[in-house]
């Protein structure tokens, strides 16, 4: 967790699991689950002050609380309920918007109605499908789908770098999508014969290294996902590529990083026009780029 802002009102921290870091003008991180971009100092004299103000700036908020815990349970008692239930995909996420408070002690609060995450404390669960997917990774995938606001639908042709054993090919025939596959490793059997809507095929697998293959062997696309474990580098100078070919298209791809992590590539893929780097919460020891067209 993590504020970033420029208010003088806020005392030193950290609390907890959150940082505050006095920054202007802001400076990108990746490395968090939540950032709280708007911080704010509230002091109140009872619970009822502190739910109207709150009210009053907005409807949604989420408390993370690493101290005062009644007296918070008793504040978020009085506010909209939020849901953390575990989700079914695909999922739309709300529009309005979904702040961020935790207590210092029992008459101090520090919100933020503007985070980097839409979820309650930055995370999200999905229920999971443990017996159609071979493996967890489609979960990053889910997440990252309800983060875009959108994912494939029918009619839509996705690329799929490095599908081996088929996770992410899974997920995306799920939703009707046609799937070009490639990868070295052939997907599981179960994969590829997966059918679409109207009984054709759903995958298409190319046996070839995704990294060296030629775009004019797959032609156009609307989306491309790669979960390649790779260096950053590299996959930066494949999307680079890809660009310059000529593909139009949404991307979602892993960074994934080996030992420390890699900062350089990371801000690289964070100033591409249009995109955006972040650690979901079902990421482990990666980021993810996304960038819509």
């Amino acid at each position: 967790m993590g504020f970033t802002g420029s208010t003088s009102a806020l005392p030193p921290g950290p609390w907890g699991p959150l940082y505050y870091v006095n920054n202007a003008p802001e400076t990108p991180v990746f490395w968090h689950q939540n950032v709280w971009l708007r911080p704010f100092l509230l002091e109140f004299d009872s619970i009822s002050e502190a739910v109207r103000h709150l009210r009053a700036i907005q409807r949604n908020w989420a408390p993370v609380l690493h101290t005062n815990f009644r007296r918070g349970t008793l504040i978020d008692s009085l506010m909209p309920s939020v849901s953390r239930r575990p989700r079914t995909f695909p999922w739309l996420l709300p529009d309005s918007p979904l702040g961020a408070w935790t207590l210092l002690d029992d008459h101090r609060l520090v919100g933020s109605a503007c985070c980097s995450s839409p979820f309650p404390a930055g995370s999200i669960r999905f229920e999971e499908d443990k017996e159609g997917p071979p493996s967890r990774a489609y979960l990053k995938l889910w997440e990252s789908l309800v983060r875009c606001r959108r994912w494939p639908g029918p009619g839509q042709r996705c690329l799929d770098a490095g599908a081996s054993p088929g996770g992410w090919t899974w997920a995306l025939a799920r939703l009707g999508a046609r799937v070009i596959a490639v990868d070295r490793a052939e997907p599981e059997p179960r994969i590829l014969a997966m059918t679409g809507p109207d009984g054709l095929p759903a995958v298409r697998y190319i046996k070839h290294d995704a990294f060296t293959l030629d775009p004019t062997e797959f032609g156009p696309v609307d989306w491309v996902f790669c979960d390649v474990a790779c260096y950053p580098p590299r996959l930066y100078e494949w999307v680079e590529r890809l660009f310059t070919a000529g593909i139009r298209a949404n991307f979602v791809c892993t960074l994934k990083m080996q030992g420390t992590p890699d900062q350089d590539t990371a801000r690289r893929f964070a100033e591409i026009p249009g995109g955006q780097v972040l650690h979901l919460c079902y990421n482990k020891h990666e980021l993810t780029w996304i960038k819509l067209d």
